[in-house]
């Protein structure tokens, strides 16, 4: 038996397998009807809806027989999707160098005659057949061959619908619940920073009494800077939550905020490193959801120091108002985009391929949540990069 053949974009081809959430045992009714139907047109005992995974072909409709999947390296259709042909027929498998000594053709179920239409999704990758299989051998006409392949789009239609469904399921919920960022966040804090910072600021407490006694004023400012940090952090965690179980507080709940003030709170709770220079705006107030705001600017100072490379690193904020739209930007003279990544900075999960300034791999800028929470604010963001000099992140929102 001839090893079964790979389609050249087969990693991109199981990556696009996977957004149909398909893969495994498990029938589907909905194909039912169309193995049947084929079966009946072909004049064969057996027609199946097979989905070629990594190792395994699973049958989603196997009218004819009670097998449900087969190892992929024994497997007709891997043969099937493999090839530039819109069809591939076995007129007698005995007789084929490719499957002669196939276990399926020499064994049971008997493989003798086959037929298999690749079903292409509208991204052009093969995802399994609607095949066809008899037990002699036997040819296709014409007409049956015709109708084989409109039965084969009638299966692809029907995956296609199924993926439409489920990402619109994903949708609804986003949109009913929160941003999916902020929500994992928000669970996430709850247990692995809210509790603990309750013993922090406990401990804190205790060891500023103790300083205060011992009139070590150095000691007790360090605490209070500390204790200060550890409730702007509580604070910032309550509003997540609360914004997690009621996502339309990001819009509902807007205050007026001095925005340097809330950079003020917000720097401490994230690891700046001594030779920093963080330039401050100057004072102004904004009209805002604080919740979204002390997101944003948390995630885009993280990245700011996280992919900054320079000995001497600087991060300039800004904040005006112009054509009543508050134009808020963070500028840093660090690593750069390339022209390339700035076209997929906002898609979800998207990384720097190098490690950040603590040796570090991240699992994401996190600017997808950004624009997310920009959009959201019926506002608009914009990067503007330059490889080795540094990155400009604005953002619009209206006033």
């Amino acid at each position: 038996m001839i090893i079964y053949p790979l389609p050249i974009n087969e990693t991109e081809r199981l990556s696009a397998l996977g957004s149909y959430n398909i893969s495994g045992d498990g029938q589907e009714r909905d194909f039912d009807d169309l193995t049947q139907l084929a079966a009946e047109i072909c004049q064969t005992p057996v027609a199946l809806v097979t989905i070629v995974g990594d190792d395994t072909q699973w049958f989603k409709s196997n009218f004819g027989t009670d097998i449900t999947q087969t190892p992929r390296e024994v497997a007709f259709c891997s043969h099937a999707i493999a090839g530039n042909s819109d069809i591939m027929v076995v007129n007698d498998a005995r007789k084929d160098s490719r499957f002669a000594e196939n276990p399926l053709v020499t064994g049971h179920p008997d493989i003798v005659f086959y037929a298999g239409v690749p079903l292409i999704n509208p991204e052009g990758y093969a995802l399994g057949t609607l095949c066809v299989i008899d037990h002699q051998e036997k040819g296709l006409s014409e007409s049956q061959i015709s109708a084989l392949k409109i039965l084969a789009k009638q299966a692809q239609h029907q995956l296609e619908l199924r993926r439409k469904v489920s990402e619109l399921e994903r949708v609804n919920i986003a949109l009913s619940e929160s941003n999916l960022f902020i929500e994992k966040f928000a669970q996430r804090v709850a247990h692995d920073i809210k509790n603990p910072l309750a013993s922090i600021i406990l401990s804190a407490e205790s060891l500023r009494k103790k300083f205060d006694t011992q009139g070590d004023e150095k000691a007790v400012r360090l605490i209070q800077i500390a204790l200060r940090s550890a409730r702007n952090l509580v604070t910032y965690v309550d509003n997540m939550l609360d914004y997690s179980k009621a996502p339309s507080t990001l819009l509902e709940r807007q205050e007026t905020l001095d925005f340097r003030f809330l950079l003020e709170n917000l720097i401490p709770m994230l690891n700046v490193p001594q030779d920093f220079q963080i330039i401050m705006p100057e004072r102004m107030n904004i009209r805002t959801s604080k919740i979204a705001m002390e997101q944003i600017m948390l995630n885009l100072l993280s990245n700011a120091i996280r992919y900054n490379d320079k000995d001497k690193p600087q991060i300039e904020v800004s904040c005006c108002l112009e054509n009543d739209q508050y134009v808020l930007s963070v500028a840093d003279n660090g690593r750069g985009i390339s022209a390339e990544d700035i076209k997929n900075i906002f898609r979800e999960g998207f990384t720097a391929q190098e490690n950040d300034r603590f040796n570090r791999k991240g699992n994401g800028f996190g600017l997808d949540a950004v624009s997310s929470l920009v959009g959201k604010m019926q506002g608009s963001i914009k990067v503007d990069s330059i490889l080795k000099q540094g990155t400009t992140i604005s953002i619009s929102l209206p006033a």
